[in-house]
């Protein structure tokens, strides 16, 4: 139908896959949707409850040949308490895919801040629009692609929308991300740190 009406536009077939017990059966059964018949697939963590174990989960999908691909993990209830699961996740090899209304402040300051961290430490893979409507949720990427240029260059922004989206949906390996140094980190944790003593002192008046 899209080719009869010259729309230039492929559609690939995923889903949002929760956490389960035998997902990594599933997933070798093709009971379970993966990228485009890829080797990765969206894993979408419960929002409220962090589950036991989610980071032996992904080593084991990793050495299954599965590659999951965490969504929205910025707008997770739990990410303040447990923000060393993610950490853990990303370094047994799974994907960061955040959405890119979080990262223009769509979902208010908390997202949009585990958004920018996550992207200042290396962490972040892909953006996604997460379009549910062509209203409250459109698919629009434009806004955060000119926000990321500005935080992070114009080639990490084309890479996390374009480059690395395209090489998933052709099945092919991602090279490691580029985490920053201990340097780095402290860096922008004092930056961090003097901003939050900023936002304190105008409040105080």
């Amino acid at each position: 139908m899209l080719a009869s009406e010259d729309i230039e536009l492929t559609l690939w077939m995923g889903a949002d896959v929760h956490v389960a017990p035998d997902l990594v059966a599933k997933l070798g059964a093709g009971e379970v949707p993966t990228l485009g018949g890829s080797r990765y697939f969206l894993l979408e963590p419960p929002h409220h409850v962090m589950p036991p174990r989610l980071d032996e989960l992904v080593s084991a999908l990793i050495a299954a040949g599965f590659v999951p691909l965490v969504t929205h993990p910025e707008r997770l209830g739990w990410i303040e308490s447990h923000y060393e699961v993610i950490e853990a996740m990303v370094d047994n090899g799974a994907l960061i895919q955040l959405t890119a209304a979080s990262i223009t402040g769509g979902f208010g300051r908390r997202a949009q801040y585990w958004s920018e961290r996550m992207l200042d430490e290396g962490m972040v893979d892909v953006i996604a629009s997460d379009a549910h409507n062509t209203a409250g949720r459109p698919p629009v990427l434009s806004a955060a692609v000119n926000a990321i240029a500005r935080r992070c260059g114009d080639d990490a922004a084309v890479e996390m929308v374009s480059g690395r989206p395209a090489a998933i949906l052709r099945n092919e390996p991602l090279p490691r991300r580029q985490r920053p140094g201990p340097a780095q980190t402290t860096t922008r944790l004092r930056q961090e740190g003097s901003k939050l003593a900023s936002w304190v002192k105008r409040l105080r008046g």
